[in-house]
């Protein structure tokens, strides 16, 4: 890790549950303010989330935001900014998606793929430019963005959530050439994570047949952990300065069987 100012601030977005939640604690317990970002409709789930910050000794803050609403981005990165101070890092993790067959094209409506690209590329957009002067007058801007190896394969959910991830990370080497010297942009592609996305749209039986198919065709036969991805997310974030424009896979060696 960098030598970071004891005050440095991240914000993260969908960060009430799962993988975003898990990165809230991350940086919390490394000495980070955190800004945690979510609908109203999870603001509990977020409260929850502030006080396991706090209990680990951060400053911790809850901010509405829709990702989908270019005021609503201007609004959460000016209000961390006002309540801190500074921002640092910003944290990429809302996403949305729905399991529909790739065969099945007449299944996924146009209106579901908008939906899907709205969220998970134009919300990743519209905070990197909400949260771009502040990251700048940082002086060690970094963002991380959550792709997927749906982007990198074509695998995944459905056709708009992996036609989305691809441009997440087509946007990731778009925005870390264009933000340089100043912020640095990586991407991390996760495959299947336990207590994920999957975890909130499918019914127990259906996930339970999910991770099986993960546990039987990963190369490492285990799920991933959310803290396994927040942790590698706080290390681009608060790690090595020279790392810009890069994808991380992190899927148990999925990506291994071609």
């Amino acid at each position: 890790m960098t030598d970071a100012p004891e005050t440095s601030v991240v914000l993260i977005t969908g960060a009430a549950t799962g993988i975003g939640a898990a990165c809230a604690r991350a940086f919390a317990r490394a000495g980070w303010r955190v800004a945690i970002a979510t609908l109203p409709a999870t603001q509990r789930e977020a409260e929850a989330v502030q006080a396991e910050c706090i209990a680990l000794g951060a400053d911790a803050l809850v901010v509405d935001l829709d990702v989908t609403d270019d005021a609503s981005c201007r609004r959460a990165a000016d209000r961390t900014e006002q309540h801190f101070g500074r921002l640092d890092g910003l944290v990429n993790c809302a996403g949305v998606t729905r399991f529909v067959p790739h065969h099945d094209l007449e299944a996924l409506p146009s209106s579901e793929f908008g939906r899907t690209n709205d969220v998970n590329v134009l919300g990743t957009f519209q905070m990197i430019r909400a949260c771009r002067g502040a990251l700048e007058r940082s002086g060690r801007g970094a963002v991380v963005n959550y792709s997927s190896i749906a982007g990198l394969s074509g695998v995944g959910s459905s056709v708009a959530y992996a036609a989305s991830k691809g441009a997440v990370i087509a946007l990731t080497l778009s925005t870390a050439r264009s933000l340089a010297p100043h912020i640095r942009v990586n991407a991390i592609a996760p495959g299947y994570v336990a207590g994920g996305l999957p975890s909130r749209v499918l019914d127990p039986e259906a996930l339970a047949a999910v991770e099986a198919r993960y546990l039987e065709t990963q190369p490492l036969k285990r799920l991933l952990h959310p803290d396994e991805v927040a942790a590698l997310t706080l290390f681009l974030v608060d790690g090595p300065v020279g790392i810009t424009g890069e994808v991380i896979r992190i899927d148990n060696g999925l990506h291994l069987n071609g």
